[in-house]
């Protein structure tokens, strides 16, 4: 076997081995989201309001024809109200739906090897353990994995 086919069946292997997420941010906190999760990233948006929909839904929003609930990830924490003017989005789906998650800022497309997870150290704080699925550790950063169906299982109660 020559040195360049090895070089590529070891490149394979390396890109099995890693996940990528989007990264953002929440008051300060790291958090990525799966890739295959997120549908588009967004800028400050005009948002409809929504009557009697639950505090953590920030409004609705049209995304090339379609209405896509706004949830102000803040708020869905426990933390102050998102500034609607500033914050940015991550939409994902959640059961074929789109929403559209409000967050601080939007990082970058972060691969990270799947042999560096960890599940969510008794320490992570209480509000990011819900939503958590695991973390990476980071050059001395920590990136909480936020799981999408964790998130969202307030809006399936708050329907039924």
């Amino acid at each position: 076997m020559s040195d360049d086919t090895k070089k590529n069946e070891l490149d394979f292997t390396s890109d099995a081995d890693m996940r990528e997420y989007v990264t953002a941010s929440v008051e300060g906190q790291l958090f990525g989201v799966p890739v295959l999760s997120v549908q588009d990233v967004l800028g400050p948006e005009k948002l409809a309001n929504i009557p009697l929909a639950p505090s953590e839904v920030a409004g609705a929003l049209n995304l090339r024809g379609r209405i896509v609930t706004v949830i102000d990830l803040r708020q869905r924490l426990g933390l102050e109200p998102a500034d609607r003017v500033k914050s940015m989005s991550i939409v994902v789906d959640h059961h074929h739906e789109l929403y559209s998650l409000l967050i601080d800022e939007v990082g970058e497309v972060l691969s990270v090897p799947a042999e560096n997870y960890e599940r969510n150290p008794p320490t992570l704080d209480p509000r990011w353990r819900d939503v958590s699925g695991g973390i990476y550790r980071l050059d001395g950063k920590l990136m909480v994995i936020l799981e999408v169906d964790k998130l969202l299982d307030f809006v399936k109660s708050a329907a039924a």
